[in-house]
């Protein structure tokens, strides 16, 4: 009668097994949630843009980027970006820590770009600004969700 109700047998390695498995669902959970706030966020902001003039056309090709163009990519980094905060849960003893550095340098190295397009001044400042919005999203939510997981 002891055995799977007491505080003996039944609680061990499984009950840890089960804490790492919703430590990560709850990660991935706000993750895809901040997802889609930080695509619906920049997908707006490029519309506005758009709407004060803003032509995003790249020189190198003459194609001007499409509102979706700005989803999909958004969508996609934000998902590496989750991928990377899973990584560090599950092997870093300071995931938080080490996914702010990690994440504030990709985003630094994500400025180039568009510093390099020979773009216009307007729409060279808009990428840059675009850039920053996701991550203004996605940065704090998965460090604070990284710090809440592993206290």
């Amino acid at each position: 009668m002891n055995g799977m109700n007491g505080g003996g047998v039944g609680a061990g390695p499984a009950s840890g097994r089960t804490n790492h498995t919703h430590r990560l669902r709850g990660l991935v959970g706000t993750g895809l949630t901040a997802t889609l706030a930080a695509t619906v966020a920049t997908t707006l902001a490029a519309a506005l843009a758009q709407a004060v003039g803003v032509d995003f056309e790249v020189p190198d090709d003459g194609e001007t980027i499409p509102l979706s163009g700005f989803a999909v990519v958004t969508g996609l980094f934000s998902v590496v970006g989750i991928v990377i905060a899973v990584a560090l849960l599950r092997w870093s003893p300071r995931p938080a820590e080490r996914f702010v550095w990690t994440a504030v340098s990709l985003t630094a190295i994500s400025l180039l770009p568009p510093l390099l397009s020979g773009a216009n001044t307007a729409t060279t400042t808009a990428l840059l600004g675009l850039h920053l919005v996701p991550a203004t999203v996605m940065i704090p939510t998965l460090a604070r969700s990284l710090r809440t997981r592993t206290d």
